[in-house]
């Protein structure tokens, strides 16, 4: 079976930065690879500047928008890298994200990465997510 790659945008703003909000990857099974989402609305625009819970939680949210829009769930979710300009608020916040993949049935893989500045100076938190059927 050849291998087909379907761009997967819920949101055209990426597009004008030359990336797709996900990618999925169909052959003898479905992988979806997100690109890193973030606390914003659905033109681009940062969310909740100052306010890592609000940010997490919108971030979550973004990644469930995309995986739907892919026909999956968060319980998809095999793999996610964690970026964050501030290692111990996300730390303290990894029981709300946990409980959300807890509740989709699943505990994926992860990673944690503190890093100096995202995409928008307002961000505080990005997620890459990998998710499979």
């Amino acid at each position: 079976m050849s291998v087909t790659r379907t761009p997967v945008n819920p949101w055209s703003w990426s597009l004008d930065y030359g990336f797709t909000q996900a990618e999925l990857v169909e052959g003898a099974r479905r992988v979806l690879v997100l690109s890193g989402q973030g606390a914003v609305s659905a033109d681009g625009t940062p969310q909740h500047p100052g306010d890592f819970p609000a940010q997490l939680s919108l971030t979550l949210d973004n990644i469930e928008t995309v995986l739907k829009k892919a026909g999956m769930t968060l319980g998809n979710v095999v793999r996610i890298n964690v970026f964050t300009i501030d290692v111990d608020a996300m730390m303290g916040s990894w029981g709300d994200l946990a409980k959300r993949f807890t509740s989709a049935g699943v505990q994926p893989t992860s990673t944690l990465v503190g890093v100096t500045r995202l995409a928008f100076p307002d961000m505080m938190v990005e997620i890459e997510a990998t998710a499979v059927d």
